[in-house]
């Protein structure tokens, strides 16, 4: 066990978290790529690709906006454009980006018409800071941007280039603060199913499951809960991908995924169980899916490549699907970062065609589904793995070796209930004895 964790707080009698490397070791690779492309100047829009370059940050209501932007010209400092009280709250609280802090409004997803005249402010912006040097007639990378501001830049005589790809290797190899920080927000996890497990019980909805997680998680220091995904009963299979207000019976299986940030850096971190007891279908499909998982992060070393991570995964016709695409994210590998899915991407629809060497520092989920054959249950576990010099570390440390119960206190005369159980019992010897003899008794004939 290589990685430690530390708590939430900065202290002068240990070395924890160390944001100035971060901030200054996130924007060397960022700058280094950019030196060896044929790029003049990068412009992000994404909040992530913002927050890796500038080390700013204002909320998560602003993700979905596509207003905030910087620009990191050749051999240069990054320059921010904000909400104008924020550009001013990193002048005065940002010494690393000082004056290069400056209030900037885009088109807010559409809410500014194209008539106000703001695509073209932008292009302005960013023309002027390209003339100033020299950079005006290089390509210009952009990760996302929204069409009237591409227009835009390219009436000012700007070539745009794709800058997403550029973002995303930079990000793909984590710092040391970097995998610290995840670790940390795995750690939050860990407790918030903790608390979870100790909870579920029958009459418990999906959505109170939810609550209960975002409070653990907030309390213990979350930046943002982005999504508990809390799948219970008949709802396990096929996967909907979100909760909702289904209340917990004996003997569901109920899967969550908690996906949460801390200082910007995600979870994706699934965990199954079974409420009181579990089928045998049930206890049957969650050895398959661990079966698989652990068979991935068998393989999880430097030098592999994520298409030899894929190839000990079922096909999709083996689990019910007519193809790659239409199971795509059940059987599964992403990056983790200061987004929820980064690279390497890990599946079969696109591993074996083009496959990804895996390098130490990063940092990854793997994440298996496997269908019982009752026909409506389902087992979903995932892993999040950092990738070391000789091999890996898995940081999700929530128990999930073999399938888990929650709410197991039921007794009967004979003692504790067994946890593997069908809800519907066989009928007994003697059952089956008293209908035969009724059978007879009362002339009617029994068909089985």
């Amino acid at each position: 066990m290589a990685l430690k964790t530390h708590g939430t707080m900065a202290v002068d009698w240990e070395e924890r978290i160390d944001f100035d490397r971060l901030r200054r070791e996130r924007l060397e690779r960022a700058k280094h790529l950019l030196a060896k492309s044929e790029m003049g100047a990068l412009l992000c829009f994404d909040m992530n690709n913002v927050r890796y370059l500038t080390s700013t940050h204002i909320g998560s209501w602003a993700q979905d906006k596509a207003n905030r932007f910087t620009l990191l010209p050749q051999n240069d400092e990054p320059i921010l454009w904000d909400f104008g009280s924020a550009a001013r709250h990193h002048q005065q609280n940002c010494p690393w980006l000082g004056e290069r802090s400056r209030p900037g409004i885009s088109m807010l997803r559409g809410a500014m018409t194209p008539e106000m005249g703001r695509a073209e402010d932008v292009a302005k912006k960013i023309r002027l800071e390209l003339e100033l040097r020299g950079l005006h007639k290089e390509p210009l990378g952009i990760d996302i941007i929204e069409p009237p501001v591409l227009f835009a830049l390219q009436k000012e005589g700007i070539k745009v280039v794709d800058g997403q790809a550029l973002m995303s290797e930079a990000r793909v190899i984590k710092t040391q603060d970097e995998i610290s920080l995840l670790n940390t927000s795995a750690m939050m996890v860990d407790a918030a199913y903790d608390e979870l497990y100790r909870a579920m019980k029958p009459g418990m909805r999906e959505n109170e499951a939810v609550g209960l997680v975002s409070k653990v998680l907030y309390d213990l220091g979350s930046e943002y809960v982005e999504a508990v995904n809390a799948i219970s009963g008949e709802r396990c299979n096929p996967h909907p991908h979100v909760f909702s207000d289904r209340v917990l019976r004996p003997g569901d299986p109920v899967y969550y995924d908690i996906l949460h940030s801390y200082m910007g850096y995600r979870t994706c971190y699934y965990r199954c169980f079974t409420i009181g007891y579990g089928s045998h279908a049930m206890v049957d499909a969650y050895k398959r899916c661990r079966d698989y998982l652990d068979a991935a992060i068998d393989l999880v070393r430097p030098g592999r490549t994520t298409a030899e991570i894929a190839s000990v995964w079922p096909k999709a016709q083996e689990f019910g699907f007519p193809d790659e695409e239409s199971c795509f994210a059940l059987q599964y590998g992403h990056g983790i970062g200061l987004a929820i899915w980064e690279k390497p991407v890990i599946s079969r629809l696109v591993s074996f065609d083009h496959p990804t060497e895996i390098k130490p520092g990063m940092v990854f989920a793997l994440e298996t589904f496997w269908p019982s054959t009752d026909g409506w249950s389902a087992a979903r576990i995932e892993e999040e793995i950092v990738v070391t010099e000789t091999g890996h570390e898995v940081i999700t440390r929530f128990p999930a070796e073999t399938l888990m119960v929650a709410g197991a206190h039921y007794f009967t005369v004979n003692g504790p209930l067994a946890t593997t159980r069908e809800t519907e019992a066989a009928p007994s010897k003697r059952v089956r004895e008293m209908v035969e003899a009724s059978s007879k008794t009362e002339r009617v004939e029994v068909t089985r």
